[in-house]
């Protein structure tokens, strides 16, 4: 299984996935989910993938050769994020279509897989896209200004109670990795290493991310902070009046 977060913030964007893939508890393995793409100082793109491991690597294959042979339109040619979008959603259509033609119809879900895309090109707009199955694809605003794929229901929680548009780059980095680390204790299906991409608005660089292992210091710190503000908001809420308990 795989988690995926990407936010758009008023300052930026911050994308976050796992790298965990299983085809039974015999056939654990790591891939990365979080591909990067740009023209330092002209466009920055990243692209998160959710669901069949073959289809989703086709799909960043067909749009690296486009970029290799210099086949357009492609990633670095198009002229508006929404463009992107369409590209994007039009390749992983096609790779669904080819890859589903031979088969029945209640195995097509089996291929299936769904994509975030994020970034900038100069001149416009940050843009964050959820791009479906299908093609189709929406975009995140101010009111919803974050996209989830993959196993995202243990990690949900603390970005709707907490998350803001006007939230700092830093502390969205926090509200992050908190989610990921309530969907680490609560899923086996999700796993470590973490990747993550911050990026600043406007800047049109291409960051280098960060690989979070296990191990991570920091992340091990604020996995043990938060359990422990838990245990103590939760003995300072107030107590149940007797009709609870009768």
């Amino acid at each position: 299984m795989t988690y995926c977060c990407a936010l758009r913030l008023k300052d930026g964007l911050v994308f976050v996935s796992d790298t965990r893939t299983n085809a039974g508890v015999d056939h654990i393995s790591v891939f990365r989910k979080l591909y990067t793409f740009g023209v330092e100082g002209e466009r920055f793109i990243t692209i998160q993938t959710s669901g069949n491991l073959a289809t989703t690597q086709a799909v960043i294959g067909h749009l690296n050769n486009h970029l290799e042979l210099g086949q357009e339109p492609n990633l670095y040619s198009v002229n508006t994020m929404f463009e992107m979008a369409e590209l994007v959603g039009q390749t992983l259509r096609k790779v669904i279509a080819d890859v589903t033609q031979d088969t029945h119809n209640h195995e097509q879900n089996n291929y299936y897989c769904s994509l975030l895309l994020g970034g900038q090109i100069k001149a416009s707009e940050m843009e964050l896209y959820n791009i479906y199955p299908q093609g189709n694809f929406i975009c995140a605003t101010e009111d919803t200004p974050y996209f989830q794929i993959g196993e995202s229901k243990y990690g949900k929680p603390i970005l709707d109670r907490a998350l803001i548009y006007e939230m700092p780059l830093d502390e969205a980095v926090r509200c992050c990795l908190i989610s990921f680390d309530s969907t680490l204790r609560s899923n086996v299906s999700v796993g470590m290493p973490l990747d993550t991409i911050v990026y600043e608005k406007n800047s049109l660089h291409i960051p280098n991310g960060k690989r979070i292992y296990e191990e991570d210091p920091y992340f091990r710190q604020l996995s043990k902070q938060w359990s422990d503000t838990l245990r103590r908001g939760l003995q300072k809420l107030p107590i149940p009046t007797d009709d609870y308990l009768d």
